[in-house]
């Protein structure tokens, strides 16, 4: 499995993105953000990410630490923001 909950004391668990993030992790990722929208996602690990896990990123967005991992992500695509959550468009 490359998405997985690391368990922190006193904290809500950091999900981590390891190696190719294919797209059956697009669920596994959403659930564990919809369980605790206070987790922080971290995707330096993560080589290759489908568009799909990219795709729950930006609806989600949850805090994202690191640099994605993806040189294609990394370079082409700007990390979600927290501070767009809710945000309406027009």
């Amino acid at each position: 499995m490359t998405v997985t909950l690391l368990a922190e004391d006193g904290t809500n668990g950091t999900i981590r993105l390891e190696g190719t993030c294919s797209v059956e992790d697009a669920d596994t990722l959403a659930s564990l953000i919809f369980e605790d929208a206070g987790r922080t996602v971290d995707w330096a690990a993560c080589t290759r990410m489908h568009t799909a896990v990219y795709q729950a990123l930006l609806r989600l967005r949850p805090v994202v630490r690191g640099t994605c991992g993806d040189t294609f992500v990394d370079r082409w695509l700007p990390p979600p923001s927290p501070e767009k959550r809710g945000a309406t468009q027009t």
